[in-house]
């Protein structure tokens, strides 16, 4: 490895270790970004039950194995000679972590989108860490309630703007990546995560599912199929909803589900209008 490497991974170690005194949670990264461990797990069979997240003992859990222990994050970089940087895990005490990732690579102004929805649903963001990313994107840091898990996303608040939340993370200050160092911004570096603005809090928490019961004329198959559409994911939301409308109209039970299916689609983020067309679509195709 060339001495310029070596070099990196003592500095990124330091200002791990640096960032752990302040209180968060820090794992290895390498220059693309990505843990700088491989997951132990990789040539097992298909796990039967849920995936481990460290409960192993092993190293190479990504986010899991995150710590402020000044000697595992130690033994963390040792295990990884490679590492050119660190990543700080969102979402764990005591500051919660939550990253609003302004990116630039999209050709989109996602500083001005951020203003606009400040000025639309009155906050201010306050001062806070910043982090300058190499591609000229900046990362801002913010503190959440205790009792409040936001989740991670990408474009959903406006384009360019990803957010990360619980089970993520930022890539540190002071590492170095294959496009460049992420650096504070001047006069940040010494903040602490400020409060994020409860109206820009509420905008990154999905909206709560509304409980539509199911009715009893459709039976537990009925409810179901109501869930197979409420799992969707964007990309396959039209298709889950079409296939249980259709199965909903080959059993009989496709009149009683309509509304219910609906709220579910809609849940998802299809709008009433495909929804309802959709499972039009459907009941064409099964002969009702």
């Amino acid at each position: 490895m060339a001495t310029t490497d070596r070099q990196a991974t003592t500095l990124a170690l330091a200002h791990a270790l640096s960032a752990a005194e302040r209180g968060l949670a820090v794992i290895p990264l390498s220059r693309t970004k990505l843990p700088a461990l491989r997951s132990p797990h990789r040539t097992d069979p298909q796990p039967a039950g849920p995936p481990c997240h460290g409960e192993c003992g092993r190293f190479g859990h990504g986010v899991h194995d995150a710590s402020t222990d000044p000697a595992r994050i130690r033994a963390l970089f040792a295990a990884a000679p490679r590492a050119t940087g660190y990543g700080i895990a969102c979402g764990l005490p005591p500051h919660h972590l939550i990253g609003v990732d302004l990116d630039t690579k999209t050709g989109t102004d996602a500083p001005a989108a951020l203003r606009e929805l400040a000025q639309r649903h009155l906050f201010t963001i306050p001062a806070t860490v910043v982090v300058l990313t190499p591609s000229g994107g900046r990362h801002l840091w913010l503190s959440g309630p205790p009792d409040v898990v936001v989740p991670n996303s990408a474009g959903r608040l406006a384009p360019g703007i990803d957010i990360r939340g619980a089970g993520g993370y930022l890539v540190g200050p002071g590492s170095r990546t294959g496009h460049g160092t992420y650096t504070a911004a001047p006069g940040t570096a010494h903040l602490a995560p400020a409060a994020c603005p409860p109206a820009l809090l509420r905008l990154l928490l999905p909206p709560p599912r509304p409980h539509h019961p199911t009715p009893a004329s459709t039976g537990g198959h009925g409810q179901g199929l109501v869930q197979f559409v409420l799992a969707a994911h964007e990309g396959q939301r039209n298709t889950r909803l079409f296939w249980a409308a259709c199965r909903a109209y080959e059993d009989g039970i496709g009149p009683a589900l309509v509304d219910p299916l609906v709220d579910a689609a809609r849940t998802t983020g299809l709008s009433e209008r495909e929804a309802r067309a959709t499972i039009a679509s459907a009941a064409r195709m099964t002969g009702h």
